[in-house]
């Protein structure tokens, strides 16, 4: 079973300070004293208010909201938003600068052979008042480019897309709307939209106080270090970013044989108790400056009856963000005709639905807490 990446999620974790800081300072309203300021036009809003009471918004350009992951982050959660489109529906076609983008341009045209995508983007975060009535906490809008390459290109296919927000703790409806642009002015044709409404409950440190818990566990296909965490949110096609890292999802949890007979599991163990000053202080100096956990988790991977088909020695780990590797390999013991075992084989977990069972426990504190996950091999 391969380690954890220690020294990346020490470096992820002292990031993801900054990065609600810069997010949440995009955020922040003014004061009562100061008149709001308008961010998304009245005509976008109208149009997004249409479908809310409903949930069904306009599909000019047609996509669908079907998950979100949280990571924790100083002052709430980083969001990640997860939707679908066909490349038809999104108006993929060949690039053509408009005049205020032409000397952008210039400086950074698109390859050869590829195709683009141009929307506007308006996004709202709406929170239910005293009265039940939903106000907008937070709203954004940006245009967008997407880009895929014309070598291949199929317009039926459907994509999936991300973008994260960072947003402190709460219950949240996501509104979210693309809009065409017009080609000369650049601006929103309000005439082809796509609305969809999404959701969203981003629990506190006060959910958690006499228990443990987990942010949403995936599967991880691939798990990237960037320079630099994004200052600013971005869509981006099949794969994530959070802090410094840049993650590929499996959104189906389907294991092949491209993914080298493994699993790797990403989750942040929320409410874990650190060790105290004197007893972290007596480990080895993994991560400097940083609060010691003692954090242990029993992975096991169970047959739909519910009996064990591989299991693995308890993981012990000194940081409630985890990401761990496991690879998908039975141990079969091979007996002789009596029945004594003569020596023991390993083979790949073969073709069939199983689940992933975590059972996690706060070492300091005593709480735990168990969690299961769904996978296909095939």
């Amino acid at each position: 079973m391969r380690a954890p990446r220690i020294v990346v999620i020490g470096l992820v974790l002292v990031f993801s300070l900054g990065l609600f800081t810069a997010l949440a300072q995009e955020a922040k309203r003014p004061e009562a004293k100061q008149p709001p300021r308008e961010v998304i036009p009245k005509e976008i809003k109208a149009i997004m208010q249409e479908g809310l009471a409903t949930r069904q918004g306009r599909q000019e350009i047609p996509f669908t909201i079907f998950k979100y992951l949280t990571f924790p982050i100083r002052g709430g959660m980083h969001t990640v938003i997860f939707f679908k489109a066909k490349n038809a529906d999104l108006g993929f076609a060949a690039p053509v600068p408009t005049a205020g983008q032409a000397k952008q341009a210039q400086a950074a045209a698109p390859a050869t052979g590829t195709l683009e995508a141009r929307l506007g983007l308006a996004l709202e975060f709406l929170q239910a008042d005293e009265t039940g009535a939903l106000k907008v906490a937070r709203d954004t809008t940006f245009p967008v480019t997407l880009q895929t390459d014309s070598a291949g290109y199929d317009p039926a296919k459907e994509e999936t897309y991300t973008m994260g927000f960072g947003l402190p703790c709460g219950k949240y409806t996501v509104a979210m709307l693309f809009s065409a642009l017009d080609p000369k002015k650049g601006t929103a044709d309000t005439k082809r939209v796509g609305v969809g409404y999404y959701d969203i409950n981003l629990p506190g440190p006060e959910s958690y106080q006499a228990t443990i818990d987990t942010t949403p566990i995936f599967f991880a296909k691939a798990i990237e270090q960037m320079q630099e965490y994004e200052r600013r949110p971005v869509i981006h096609k099949g794969f994530f970013t959070y802090s410094v890292l840049q993650i590929v999802p499996n959104i189906d949890n389907v294991v092949t044989a491209e993914d080298k007979s493994q699993i790797e599991v990403f989750y942040f163990v929320l409410g874990a108790k650190p060790k105290p000053a004197e007893e972290a202080q007596a480990q080895p100096p993994a991560q400097p400056q940083q609060e010691k956990y003692d954090i242990e988790v029993n992975y096991e991977v169970q047959n739909p009856d519910g009996t064990s088909a591989i299991k693995w020695q308890n993981q012990t780990y000194l940081n409630p963000l985890i990401d761990q590797a496991l690879p998908l390999k039975q141990t079969m013991k091979i007996t002789d005709e009596k029945g004594v075992e003569i020596r023991t084989e390993q083979k790949d977990l073969v073709a069939g639905k199983y689940t992933l069972v975590l059972k996690i426990t706060d070492k300091v504190s005593g709480f735990a807490v168990e969690r299961k996950l769904p996978f296909e091999v095939k």
